[in-house]
């Protein structure tokens, strides 16, 4: 059955292609060929103010930089969403992006009596596929894959996201040709089997 994808592509450098980019085309491409529709958001184009307070947040309206992702957040039926790994988390950039775009009102309803709220975005799946420099066995078993963690549980599961899956790629720097095909490859099935 075909579905509706979201890519949003996270690398804040946009001056020249990086891994990141080639596995969104990989995703992308896999997800074509099995007839899913496809938007891609490379959020490095985008033009945006960091909010810089609670009233911000829950007052002021998005930016109209921002409505067609905000718009295409609504549409999709899975998101996923290709960021490197930056002093261990996500980097600053797909942080602003996503407080500017979870609104109250969008991604989550306030309740009264109910410190959870109601969520926003349910009936939705998400892939994280994250790169980084160093092993991803030592980042998910020593560093127990915290700020990946942190964003699964506190960021798109708290909107309604579910089930949330990952996909760890490390030693980006080292890794030869053959290791990267086969992560091209990996990313097209994974986006042929919209997951």
């Amino acid at each position: 059955m075909s579905q509706r994808i979201l890519i949003l592509q996270g690398h804040p450098d946009a001056s020249k292609a990086h891994l990141c980019h080639s596995l969104a085309d990989h995703y992308c491409k896999g997800a074509q060929a099995n007839g899913h529709e496809i938007r891609l958001t490379d959020l490095a184009s985008l033009e945006f103010p960091l909010l810089r307070s609670q009233q911000e947040w829950q007052t002021t309206p998005l930016p109209a930089s921002l409505t067609a992702a905000q718009k295409s957040i609504d549409w999709c039926q899975h998101l996923v969403l290709i960021f490197p790994l930056w002093l261990g988390d996500m980097p600053a950039l797909v942080k602003a992006f996503l407080e500017q775009v979870l609104r109250p009102g969008f991604a989550f309803e306030y309740v009264e009596g109910n410190p959870l709220g109601k969520k926003g975005l349910t009936g939705r799946s998400a892939r994280l596929v994250v790169t980084m420099g160093m092993p991803a066995v030592i980042y998910r078993h020593l560093y127990r894959a915290h700020s990946v963690k942190s964003l699964e549980r506190n960021i798109l599961g708290f909107v309604g996201f579910s089930p949330v899956r990952e996909t760890l790629i490390g030693s980006v720097e080292t890794m030869n040709e053959q290791k990267r095909n086969e992560w091209f490859f990996k990313l097209h099935e994974l986006g042929a089997k919209a997951k």
